[in-house]
């Protein structure tokens, strides 16, 4: 087991031991997103995607990308302390940071076995489906119905403490 402050990787070093992993026929399953304020959801989306393979791996995007992608008041939690969180969870075995308003790239790159995402998609609505398609991966759909997002906690906090 890898400790915490050695699982996040640059991609280039991610490429060599994904290659070394799948030469003792071992597998990969990539999860990706924000993963900005943590909560059940999430745990239960990556506890299932675990279940996929030998190896998780967390694409997480970078602060750039969740402000390209939800805009400018996000994300609430800063990149390094959502890696750090990400680490110290039992079915992450590897973490890397993208920039890129799609994970495409990291999959193009990596080429996991399986692309794991959530309950908010339907395995035809994945957009990168083509993507692993195209090298031989599976898309999954992992985790448990939809009922919690970072959006919606947000939302609460700002109900029940933000007008007082």
């Amino acid at each position: 087991m890898t400790a915490p402050e050695n699982k996040l990787r640059n991609i280039e070093a991610l490429v060599e031991e994904v290659a070394e992993w799948r030469e003792h026929g071992q597998t990969t399953v990539l999860v990706n997103g924000a993963f900005d304020m943590l909560h059940v959801g999430h745990l239960r989306y990556l506890a299932d995607a675990k279940k996929q393979a030998d190896y998780l791996i967390a694409a997480v995007n970078s602060d750039v990308s969740v402000r390209a992608s939800k805009g400018e008041t996000r994300p609430i939690i800063p990149e390094s302390e959502r890696v750090e969180i990400l680490s110290h969870l039992w079915m992450v075995d590897r973490i890397c940071l993208f920039d890129s308003l799609t994970v495409a790239p990291v999959l193009e790159l990596l080429k996991p076995d399986v692309h794991a995402k959530g309950t908010d998609y339907t395995a035809g609505s994945v957009p990168e489906r083509h993507v692993v398609a195209a090298y031989g991966g599976r898309t999954v759909i992992c985790g448990d119905p939809k009922d919690h997002a970072t959006t919606d906690v947000i939302g609460v906090i700002l109900e029940r403490f933000g007008r007082q």
